[in-house]
């Protein structure tokens, strides 16, 4: 008696189904924290390439950049960097600390206070690849943790984003003058009133000097 092994292609090939990574960030150029987690999302990926192969996952990587109000209650965006899969936060909690690279980025001389991550006993101020390696396999697999209650609903963009995107926009606006070089008009005024202060001058003077 002989057997035969099914040929079947349908139980060969498993039918191809999309993983969403998104990174949500304030800046994705000179932030270390944010650029940090995009590399070692990119490194999660690699290391479990085979599973998705085997498994028909195929995954896509979204970078959204957040540069204001409007964009960050569009997003439901509460800290900074954050890292969504199928649409979930891959963390269940918000802890965050002073972020040098922002806070210079917006001048703001409160500061800007950035996400950190706790995993395995041990604090990250970028996404543990270890972190993202489990969530994308837990999605694989269908064993993504489900929190005990809902998240709470999303009131309003937190005051330290607020700051920064005003500080933000204020340093662009500033350097767009032709009057001082931008280095000069960042240390010229506060960032809340830095649109008045170097926006306000008549003709090409921006008010600075």
């Amino acid at each position: 008696m002989s057997t035969k092994l099914s040929t079947r292609t349908d139980e060969q090939v498993p039918s191809i189904r999309e993983l969403d990574v998104e990174l949500l960030a304030l800046d994705l150029d000179t932030c270390t924290r944010c650029v940090g987690t995009l590399e070692n999302i990119e490194v999660a990926i690699g290391m479990v390439q085979r599973v998705l192969g085997v498994t028909g996952t195929q995954v896509r990587v979204r970078k959204t950049l957040i540069e204001s109000d409007e964009q960050a209650r569009r997003h439901c965006f509460e800290t900074s960097p954050t890292v969504r899969i199928n649409g979930r936060d891959i963390a269940f909690e918000t802890l965050e600390s002073r972020c040098d690279s922002c806070a210079d980025l917006c001048g703001c001389g409160e500061g800007t206070n950035c996400r950190v991550w706790h995993y395995g006993g041990q604090e990250y101020t970028e996404a543990p690849v270890g972190l993202v390696v489990k969530a994308i396999l837990g999605e694989v697999y269908g064993e993504t943790p489900h929190v005990a209650s809902e998240p709470a609903a999303y009131e309003d963009v937190p005051e330290n984003l607020s700051r920064y995107f005003a500080g933000r926009s204020a340093i662009k606006a500033a350097a767009a003058s032709s009057c001082c070089s931008p280095k000069e008009q960042e240390a010229c005024c506060e960032p809340a009133t830095k649109v008045s202060c170097c926006g306000s001058g008549e003709g090409e003077s921006c008010g600075c000097q």
